[in-house]
């Protein structure tokens, strides 16, 4: 089995959630690190351990950057890191597959089943190998502790639950 390093600068946690219940945020996390255990051409190989600066959030918006930073949400001075670790993986196809692991936010640590594609593994113009390895998943915010919100109107709320995330 080979191991993978993330590649920092060309890996990103990007995420999407409903704002004022009328349209969507979209953001990311750089600063991606970490490690994939696989074999080439066994996708059931797959093993994702990764970490996310928490500190590395980028929503377009400094005033909402700095307000998810803080303890109304990912409060990234207690808790620094996101984490990921795979504990289980399926073949759904020949580069595809299901790979379910602990996310840990907030202090808070989750079983996640994520829908996981693998492209490669290719030559650089630089000589190395490198694979792709895009996951996807959505989740409930607020198992995670995360349940900061205000009330819009008579019956919505400025933050979704739900949210999309995917991993590249």
């Amino acid at each position: 089995m080979s191991e993978w390093n993330f590649d920092p600068d060309h890996s990103v946690a990007a995420f999407m959630i409903r704002h004022l219940m009328v349209t969507n945020v979209h953001g990311q996390f750089n600063g991606i690190t970490g490690k994939i255990h696989f074999t080439p051409g066994d996708i059931a190989s797959l093993r994702v351990d990764l970490v996310i600066d928490a500190s590395r959030i980028i929503t377009g918006i400094q005033k909402r950057d700095d307000h998810l930073k803080s303890r109304d949400f990912f409060d990234v001075g207690k808790y620094p890191e996101i984490t990921f670790r795979s504990t289980q993986t399926e073949r759904t196809g020949f580069y595809s597959c299901n790979v379910w692991g602990n996310l840990s936010i907030h202090g808070v640590t989750k079983l996640l089943m994520m829908e996981v594609t693998v492209s490669g593994p290719v030559k650089s113009p630089f000589g190395e190998t490198t694979i792709g390895i895009t996951g996807t998943t959505s989740l409930n915010r607020e198992e995670f502790g995360l349940t900061w919100n205000e009330a819009v109107g008579k019956d919505g709320l400025m933050v979704g639950k739900e949210a999309s995330l995917m991993i590249n």
